[in-house]
């Protein structure tokens, strides 16, 4: 089986595999290897995670507000 690298999967993908993954290693029924294997990816899926959102908090960051408080648009988000 492929697996989609981490860097191309969205939030939400990441995040549902991330929690298949702690799921499985808190069961305790992976041998020693995989669980090492699975616990690096899990690890990766963090990372993307906390990257994913560090990133929606700039855009958001970046509304901007108009005269009388409302939002009045956005400015370009610059990774």
């Amino acid at each position: 089986m492929t697996q989609k690298p981490v860097e191309d999967m969205t939030f939400e993908e990441a995040l549902a595999e991330l929690e298949q993954i702690v799921a499985q290693l808190e069961r305790g029924d992976v041998p020693l290897e995989e669980s090492i294997a699975r616990y690096q990816r899990g690890a990766d899926l963090r990372a993307r995670c906390a990257k994913k959102l560090e990133e929606a908090q700039e855009k958001i960051a970046r509304i901007t507000l108009g005269e009388n408080g409302q939002a009045a648009g956005l400015q370009p988000f610059e990774a």
